[in-house]
């Protein structure tokens, strides 16, 4: 058993090695340059519906009670407090590195700012850390239909359909933002 989680560690570093070093397109160009102009002019920042609450926010696992940070990041969501949240949270990972919620979290905060380069390197560090992570993949694809690329962002609604044996509410968020795209940019 130790055998094997050692294994998986050294493996997730790899791959975060690999990751790090291939500098995903996203990271090296304007966001904004690489859209579709027609989706472009439909779709403004201001128009888009982003996910504007976080249901989670409310509920305080035991856990999260021992890390004042994490507690501290919270709280800034809830005031939509983006930078706090981003510094809280970007201590409470220093702590806990492994930690899928943090990632998520700031990328939640992130793209509030709106700064979608980063949200999507966390949302993505979050489903490396745990890949049925029902939120990370919700707030990825609305990132997603941001940058105007619905297809990654349907390719997540089918992950989410799969992760949801029962309704859930990411699925249902998801959905709604993709059928929203899908009206702003068929105008």
């Amino acid at each position: 058993m130790i055998r094997a989680i050692a294994v998986a560690a050294v493996l997730g570093a790899l791959v975060a090695g690999v990751y790090a070093i291939s500098m995903p397109e996203w990271r090296t160009k304007p966001l904004v340059g690489g859209l579709n102009r027609r989706v472009e002019a439909a779709i403004t920042p201001e128009a888009w519906p982003i996910c504007t609450t976080m249901a989670s926010v409310a509920s305080d696992a035991e856990w999260a009670q021992l890390d004042p940070d994490f507690k501290a990041g919270k709280r800034a969501l809830a005031a939509e407090d983006w930078n706090g949240a981003i510094a809280a949270f970007e201590l409470a990972a220093l702590r806990d590195p492994l930690n899928a919620d943090t990632q998520n979290y700031i990328g939640y905060a992130y793209r509030r700012l709106p700064q979608l380069g980063p949200a999507i390197g966390h949302y993505q560090q979050a489903l490396m850390l745990n890949p049925r992570h029902r939120s990370a993949h919700e707030h990825l694809g609305e990132a997603y239909l941001v940058l105007g690329e619905p297809a990654k962002a349907e390719q997540l609604l089918t992950a989410l359909g799969n992760l949801c044996l029962i309704p859930c509410a990411e699925y249902d968020d998801l959905t709604r933002a993709v059928a929203a795209y899908k009206r702003l940019a068929a105008r």
